[in-house]
């Protein structure tokens, strides 16, 4: 682990390397830690975002968690199936196409839905 002064000595040798020192009062600084962590965000991070977007978005996709465990079980599945199409060393070609062709179009479903999310305004 890196000490502080460590690293302000890798920051000052590195010039692809900025580093600027902030002075914040305490209050100031309580929001700031307040936002970051409404965030789910360091607050360093949440500095970074603020400075160089003007925003942080958070997206809460609590619902999509059912919709990625069955991705993760489809996934497993396809992994399972593909072991055993190797330990047989036989396979159809149409099999595989359909596998395929089926997991394609789980995958477009899921884009089209992820593409009607909108985002909270800052």
């Amino acid at each position: 682990m890196i000490n502080r002064k460590g690293l302000i000595n890798i920051a000052r040798k590195n010039e692809a390397l900025r580093r600027k020192e902030i002075i914040y009062t305490a209050e100031e600084w309580k929001q700031i830690e307040k936002k970051a962590a409404k965030c789910h965000l360091k607050t360093s991070t949440f500095i970074r975002a603020m400075s160089l977007d003007g925003a942080v978005t958070v997206v809460d996709l609590k619902e999509l968690a059912p919709l990625l465990n069955g991705m993760r079980i489809i996934s497993n599945n396809v992994n399972q199936v593909a072991k055993k199409a190797n330990e047989l060393n036989n396979i159809y070609a149409e099999d595989v196409d359909i596998l395929r062709n089926e997991v394609q179009s789980l995958c477009r479903t899921v884009s089209q839905w992820l593409s009607t999310v909108t985002l909270p305004k800052p």
